[in-house]
C-alpha cells in the first residue's frame, strides 16, 4: 500500500464528483471477487455519497443482473458480458471503473477498450503487474503484488472503495 498515493485517490474522487455534477453514469465491472467489489462499490457510491445536497451519483455494477449476464454469456459468450451491456447503456461522458486483480480478464479488458474507443474515461482498481488493463486506464489505483496474490489485492480494493466513499461523503461538509 506504500505505492498507492493520496493524489491518485484524490483524482479518483474528483472524477466521481465530476460525474455526479454532470449527471453522468458510472459503470463498474469485475469478475469473481472483483464482481463482488463492483456490487459493493456501486451500493456504497449510489446510496451514501454526497449527502449534503441530495444530488446522487448514478452508479451501476454490470454484474448485478444475473438474467442479463447469463443470457449474454449463453448467446454471445462470456467475453461479451460487459461490452454488450455498455452498448445498451453507455452515453458520452459516462465513466467505467474496471476492477481486476490480474488486469487480464478478457471481458474487463474488452469493456475498458470499448469505453476508451468511445472517448470515455476508464478508471481502474488493478493488482499484480497491472496486466493489459493498466495501459487502458486513464487513472488507476494499482495494488502492486506478486502475480497470484488475489486475497490481498481484493482486500485493498474494498478498502479503496470505503476510502473513496468516505472521502465523497465528506466532500461538501
Amino acid at each position: 500500500m506504500n505505492e498507492i498515493h493520496t493524489s491518485t485517490i484524490s483524482a479518483f474522487v474528483k472524477e466521481l464528483e465530476n460525474a455526479r455534477k454532470k449527471d453522468n453514469t458510472v459503470f463498474i465491472v469485475g469478475n469473481g471477487g472483483s464482481a463482488s467489489t463492483a456490487l459493493h462499490m456501486a451500493s456504497d457510491l449510489s446510496i451514501g455519497a454526497f449527502p449534503s445536497d441530495g444530488l446522487p451519483l448514478r452508479v451501476f455494477a454490470l454484474t448485478d443482473n444475473i438474467a442479463s449476464m447469463t443470457a449474454i454469456a449463453n448467446d454471445f459468450g462470456y467475453e461479451a458480458l460487459f461490452v454488450k451491456q455498455l452498448k445498451s447503456y453507455y452515453k458520452p461522458g459516462d465513466k467505467l471503473i474496471a476492477i481486476s486483480a490480474s488486469g487480464n480478464s478478457p471481458n474487463v479488458v474488452d469493456a475498458a477498450q470499448w469505453v476508451k474507443n468511445q472517448g470515455g474515461t476508464v478508471m481502474g482498481l488493478i493488482g499484480f503487474d497491472g496486466g493489459k488493463l493498466k495501459s487502458l486506464c486513464n487513472l488507476a489505483i494499482h495494488v502492486k503484488t506478486p502475480i497470484g496474490e488475489y486475497g490481498p489485492v481484493e482486500d485493498i480494493h474494498v478498502i479503496m472503495d470505503h476510502l473513496i466513499f468516505t472521502w465523497l461523503s465528506h466532500i461538501e461538509q
